[in-house]
């Protein structure tokens, strides 16, 4: 009897041992150490305090996931990790992969019991009550872990999101938990006549100032501090919700929702930035991986653009459109008639 191929099943069983070495050379700074200088194993066990041995064979792995290079003993970072895994780096994620090992991967060992009773594992995994959002404000440094990670994730999307539709006939647009402000920062880049105004929490803001300080359109990007679920609006003609719907039940988003729409003049607009599934659900795996760590984590979901569009015709909202982007997020763009 022929077998079917078992390279899927494999690679699959070997996946979880790839994420977690990338995630603790990040987490032990070995990218950082060599981003500085070039080291051998020796060397830099001794920067980092580490063990030799165990660290070769952790340096080897990233050998060969091609995170690094090998030459004489010399192990360097290859350009990839230079970009992506380095906190100096502009690009990097590394905040959101030190997220996902002292976050994310603990929650998805409870996946099981998610799946049995449909509800976050936060208070199993981590022993306190809250949210996940707490969290990461529990602390100073897990705070500005979890908004760097954010922001990495960020700028490889909002400038395909605010570039999916045609955003100029817009005016003043407000970023409604705009972390550290990349999505208004890519809008005002794209559309000169545009002003944005980044909102969230106060603790937040301050982050977002220094991103928003780096950009050729700073003068037209602004920080105020509110609760969207809570306070009152800012006045905007278009509002922007990167990665918000997601985390939320229904009932949360319609409330929301409706009070964006009640918000907005005439012909205002609302934009999205979330993963899309396909409407017969069989992919993107992005999303649906996406969508089983909202389980553990929150208690949102991903969706399908018909999905949204019902939650925003439910609002007042029409003309929904949706865009797949080739980026982690993907837009939808719907107006107040």
């Amino acid at each position: 009897m022929d077998l079917p191929d078992s390279a899927p099943v494999l690679q699959l069983i070997e996946d979880f041992r790839r994420s977690k070495a990338m995630f603790v050379a990040v987490s032990l700074g070995v990218f950082d150490t060599l981003e500085s200088a070039p080291a051998t194993a020796c060397d830099l066990a001794d920067q980092l305090s580490l063990q030799a041995e165990p660290l070769e064979r952790l340096l080897d792995a990233c050998v060969g996931l091609n995170l690094l290079r090998h030459r004489n003993a010399v192990y360097e970072n290859e350009p990839v990790a230079s970009t992506y895994l380095c906190r100096t780096s502009a690009t990097s994620l590394a905040g959101y992969i030190l997220y996902s090992n002292d976050v994310s991967f603990r929650l998805w060992t409870h996946l099981e019991d998610a799946i049995r009773e449909g509800t976050p594992r936060w208070t199993q995994t981590f022993g306190d009550e809250g949210s996940i959002f707490d969290h990461f404000f529990r602390t100073s440094e897990a705070k500005q872990t979890f908004l760097h990670g954010m922001h990495g994730l960020g700028v490889l999307s909002s400038p395909k999101v605010v570039a999916a539709f045609s955003l100029s006939r817009f005016r003043q647009m407000v970023d409604l938990g705009g972390g550290s402000g990349h999505l208004a920062i890519a809008a005002c880049e794209k559309y000169p006549e545009l002003h944005a105004l980044v909102y969230d929490l106060a603790e937040v803001i301050e982050t977002a100032r220094a991103h928003i300080a780096n950009s050729p359109a700073a003068a037209r990007v602004s920080v105020a501090a509110g609760d969207f679920f809570r306070d009152e609006l800012p006045d905007a003609d278009l509002f922007a919700l990167g990665r918000i719907l997601h985390d939320w039940p229904e009932s949360k988003i319609r409330a929301l929702l409706a009070k964006v729409h009640r918000r907005l003049p005439a012909g205002g607009g609302i934009l999205l930035a979330e993963k899309l599934l396909l409407e017969d659900r069989t992919g993107p795996i992005s999303a649906q991986l996406q969508s089983l760590n909202m389980l553990v984590c929150t208690e949102g979901k991903e969706r399908s653009l018909s999905e949204y569009r019902q939650l925003l015709e439910g609002a007042g909202f029409v003309d929904v459109r949706g865009a797949r982007t080739g980026c982690p997020l993907d837009a939808i763009l719907a107006r107040r008639p």
